[in-house]
C-alpha cells in the first residue's frame, strides 16, 4: 500500500512538472510575441514622429539647405537666436512691438510670443495682447553693417471668443 502511494505520489509529481514546464514555455512564447510586437509598434511610431518632425520642419531655415546657402558669409545657427532676440526685444516698448501695425486695443499692449523664421526672407510669428491673438508675415534683411531690419508683409488678427464658443 506504501509503494503504491508513493508511486502515485511520483506520478502525480512527475504530471504537475510536465504541466509547469509547458506553461512557463508557453508564457516565455508569449511574453516574446507580445514584446515583438510592441517593439515594432515603438519602432513604427518613432518613424512617424521622426516624419511628422521633417514635415513640421520643412518651412525652417534651420533645415532649408538652399536658404542656408543664401547665408553664405553668415553661420545660420548664430544667425536663427540673433534674429529672433532683435524680434523679442521689440516687445519692451511701451506701446507693444513696433513691427505690429495694431497700437492698443485694450488697456493691454501687443506682443510677439512666438516666432519662426522660415526662409532666407521670411518670418511668422504668433502675437497676442492676452485676449486677442493675431499672426503676422514679416520680410527681412541683413545689412551689410550686419544689422536686420524687417518689413510687415501681412498681419491678421484673430475673431474674440464668445462663451459660446469656448
Amino acid at each position: 500500500m506504501k509503494k503504491s502511494l508513493y508511486l502515485y505520489l511520483f506520478i502525480i509529481a512527475v504530471l504537475m512538472n510536465v504541466f509547469t514546464y509547458v506553461w512557463f514555455t508557453k508564457q516565455l512564447t508569449f511574453e516574446e510575441q507580445r514584446y515583438d510586437k510592441f517593439s515594432s509598434k515603438m519602432a513604427d511610431s518613432l518613424l512617424v514622429s521622426y516624419n511628422n518632425s521633417l514635415d513640421a520642419n520643412y518651412f525652417s531655415l534651420a533645415y532649408n539647405d538652399n536658404a542656408k546657402n543664401y547665408f553664405e558669409k553668415h553661420d545660420t545657427a548664430e544667425l536663427i537666436p540673433r534674429i529672433t532676440d532683435k524680434i523679442m526685444d521689440l516687445n519692451d516698448s511701451p506701446d507693444g512691438n513696433s513691427l505690429l501695425p495694431y497700437g492698443r486695443l485694450n488697456e493691454e499692449k501687443f506682443i510677439i510670443n512666438k516666432v519662426r523664421i522660415l526662409n532666407h526672407r521670411w518670418i511668422i510669428a504668433d502675437f497676442s495682447d492676452g485676449k486677442l491673438w493675431g499672426e503676422i508675415l514679416l520680410k527681412y534683411f541683413i545689412e551689410e553693417d550686419g544689422s536686420v531690419t524687417f518689413d510687415e508683409i501681412e498681419s491678421l488678427l484673430y475673431q474674440p471668443r464668445t462663451d459660446s464658443q469656448e
